[in-house]
């Protein structure tokens, strides 16, 4: 069982980090994708239904200076209710004043309250220890449920802990398995363990494609970064996406990869376009020979084999970046052949771990994320894990 499981929350009042920040319409400030919302909702279930009430805290967007209409949580409020099967939500109009000390005092179990925007206080992102001990007397268990935010030392995900006893300090449903997935990709791999990594640029990827060379038996190399690798190993890539400052960088992982025994693959033809648009003048060539004036957008058939090939043999995968610019109609059937793939070997038996925004956009997009084994919720929390850094939010909890 694990802790969070295991607790009983009667009589409790959870202070919960959740990840709310979720898009919104410009216009109608209506919520775009609920993904985040509804992985929060087993957690925050758990808890009412063991006869403890909630305080739910989060950020929204990037506000600059003090609170925003645009930015409030209060625009969440109808269709958190609804995801809670009707129940009514509280609104605190502040995080830490003393509307939220009053409403949050006065919960009874079941009840539900959600906090306003975090970031209407610098406080909150510069990791303030006051501001976080002012969070932390609202509630008398903390629950730590938003992966999305863990790499950021920030005053509710990293520093509010230390506020709590260790058996009052946990982390919620979504955290536990966002990281049970990860560390089984990370530390317990079966072989053969591929790595998809894709993208546009190289310095993005950079450490993330460092360690993976110690663990994985393959790398599939895609997205715009694949042409800076190209042009490293003196191919013609024409118009293509090219970090020129990063060229002895991809020479320096190639070597790497060469004393690791660790395979690299890159795609042997392009879907190349003479620019950068779906009506675009599109043709195909080979990745090291594409003309000048043209550019890679995608990975040609090719490679679509080769890298589904690759795929089908493997026991685990992580894909994290997409291998085309597959918000283009025109672009996206190498994305898409990937995300066929990757859901066939799960089929199989495989473990797949899709994570990072673009890729997870992507299976969604193309009906395949219920076809592999874990979607993660934390782009820039999964990347930084698979970096081997410590993510603040995680320490918290374990220290």
């Amino acid at each position: 069982m694990s802790k969070f499981s295991d607790y009983n929350f009667a009589g409790q009042r959870a202070l919960i980090r959740v990840d709310f920040n979720v898009p919104l319409d410009k216009q109608t400030l209506e919520i775009k994708d609920d993904t985040r919302m509804k992985a929060a909702i087993p957690t925050i279930k758990k808890i009412l239904n063991d006869g403890g009430s909630v305080i739910l805290m989060s950020h929204l967007g990037r506000p600059k200076e003090g609170p925003e209409d645009k930015f409030s949580l209060k625009h969440l409020v109808n269709h958190l209710s609804e995801l809670l099967d009707g129940k009514p939500i509280q609104f605190a109009d502040d995080c830490i004043g003393e509307d939220a000390q009053q409403k949050a005092a006065a919960l009874k179990p079941g009840d539900v309250l959600l906090l306003e925007n975090l970031r209407f206080y610098k406080q909150e992102e510069k990791g303030d220890e006051a501001f976080a001990e002012k969070l932390s007397k609202l509630g008398n268990v903390y629950v730590n449920d938003a992966f999305g935010t863990a790499h950021r030392a920030h005053a509710s995900t990293a520093v509010i802990a230390k506020f709590f006893p260790k058996d009052k300090r946990m982390f919620g449903l979504l955290m536990e398995s966002e990281v049970a997935s990860a560390q089984k990709v990370l530390h317990s791999a079966e072989k053969p363990f591929v790595a998809i990594i894709g993208g546009a640029k190289v310095s993005d990827k950079i450490l993330i494609l460092e360690n993976l060379l110690e663990k994985a038996d393959d790398i599939i190399i895609g997205g715009g970064m694949a042409y800076t690798f190209f042009k490293a190993e003196g191919g013609k890539i024409g118009a293509s996406l090219c970090e020129e400052d990063r060229l002895d960088t991809a020479k320096e992982i190639m070597a790497k990869a060469a004393e690791k025994n660790a395979c690299i693959h890159l795609p042997s033809d392009s879907i190349i376009a003479d620019k950068f648009a779906n009506d675009a003048d599109i043709s195909s060539s080979v990745s090291t020979d594409i003309p000048d004036g043209w550019m890679g957008l995608d990975i040609g058939s090719m490679a679509c084999d080769m890298f589904t090939k690759v795929i089908l043999k493997a026991k685990t995968i992580l894909w994290n970046g997409p291998i085309g610019v597959f918000e283009m109609e025109c672009f996206q059937h190498g994305t898409k052949t990937i995300a066929e793939a990757v859901a066939k070997a799960t089929e199989n038996g495989a473990f797949s771990l899709v994570g990072g925004g673009d890729s997870v956009a992507a299976v969604n997009q193309f009906g395949f994320a219920d076809k592999v084994s874990y979607v993660s919720t934390g782009g820039g929390a999964m990347l930084e894990f698979f970096e081997g850094k410590t993510l603040p939010g995680i320490a918290a909890i374990n220290e």
